[in-house]
């Protein structure tokens, strides 16, 4: 079954050891902000640095792991059809578009919609780590700078994970207009046993 989660929202939900999760941008240049926990022992969670550090790119696609903060794979990449994601940058949070957009008053945020909806598993915002950011081209120039690009997905992209642990998993439509080419869409999302 499809689940849809309403742009600029957010779920959290538990994904068992071999089940498959598909992410789905459905009307393309939508980004998806996914965190993962191990189900028995929140305290270990998805690492944007080990990750980096044991994949050896910044480009995380088809063929990689996602590594926990204790060097432990969390889930592998089976499927991805667009192929540009993002693992540097933090969910988008009120400061973000406080800072960096000069927004005032309330803004729908990644962060918020994270842990809003991880709040049922004792997870506490202070727990949540550097999302791993499904679809989000970020472009790093030789000098080092960083720039949010318009998605590259297309409608009906995805992506396909594998869970090799029990894990508790945080997801959202982004909520953060640079990353999203200017607009907020919904995103899908499908849970399927191996076999």
């Amino acid at each position: 079954m499809v689940n849809e989660i309403p742009k600029q929202s957010g779920t959290a939900f538990k994904l068992k050891k071999g089940e498959k999760l598909r992410v789905i941008d459905p009307l393309g240049q939508q980004v998806s902000d996914l965190v993962l926990f191990n189900a028995q022992d929140i305290r270990e969670k998805i690492s944007s640095g080990k990750t980096l550090d044991f994949e050896e790119t910044i480009f995380i696609t088809k063929g990689h792991y996602l590594w926990s903060n204790r060097s432990n794979k969390m889930m592998e990449i089976t499927e991805d059809t667009n192929g540009r994601n993002d693992f540097l940058l933090a969910p988008c949070s009120p400061e973000t578009f406080s800072i960096m957009y000069g927004h005032k008053g309330y803004h729908p945020s990644c962060f918020e919609n994270l842990y809003t909806h991880l709040a049922p598993f004792k997870i506490q915002p202070d727990d949540i780590p550097t999302a791993f950011n499904i679809f989000m081209n970020v472009q790093v120039a030789s000098n080092g700078q960083l720039s949010v690009d318009p998605p590259t997905s297309k409608a009906g992209d995805y992506i396909e994970f594998i869970a090799l642990m029990d894990v508790i998993v945080g997801l959202t439509a982004c909520s953060a207009e640079d990353s999203n080419g200017g607009s907020f869409k919904p995103i899908q999302y499908e849970i399927r046993a191996t076999h």
